[in-house]
């Protein structure tokens, strides 16, 4: 694998440090969004640093990946509410994704992994 994955993290409340860590443990890059309503910059933080993944996090798992889509053309899933979800809307080849609270170490390890082997597989 050439290329470092570099995934953007942006959440409502300024969290997204544990998910960080496990994208990092992965091999990726995390950048996490700093402050409140960060989630709502998500599109643009990873427009900038072309970003090969986003994750926003809020109440609804919505807002950010909506804004996201939306402002940018990013294919975005969002309400998802599970690790499983997630690693499944990236085999289907979608870019942003759209998380309830979720500030795990685990989401962000298996997102990465599971983005490799696409890439790998394609």
């Amino acid at each position: 694998m050439g290329k470092e994955i570099i995934v953007v993290i942006g959440d409502r409340l300024g969290k997204g440090q544990k998910v960080a860590k496990g994208i990092e443990k992965a091999g990726g890059k995390a950048i996490v969004i700093p402050g409140m309503a960060a989630d709502m910059k998500l599109g643009d933080i990873m427009k900038e640093h072309e970003a090969d993944l986003g994750i926003s996090f809020c109440g609804s798992g919505g807002a950010g990946a909506l804004m996201a889509a939306n402002k940018y053309g990013y294919k975005a899933k969002h309400h998802l509410r599970s690790i499983e979800s997630g690693v499944t809307a990236i085999k289907e080849g979608y870019e942003v994704l759209g998380f309830g609270f979720m500030d795990v170490e685990e989401l962000g390890e298996r997102l990465v992994k599971a983005y490799i082997e696409n890439i790998e597989e394609q």
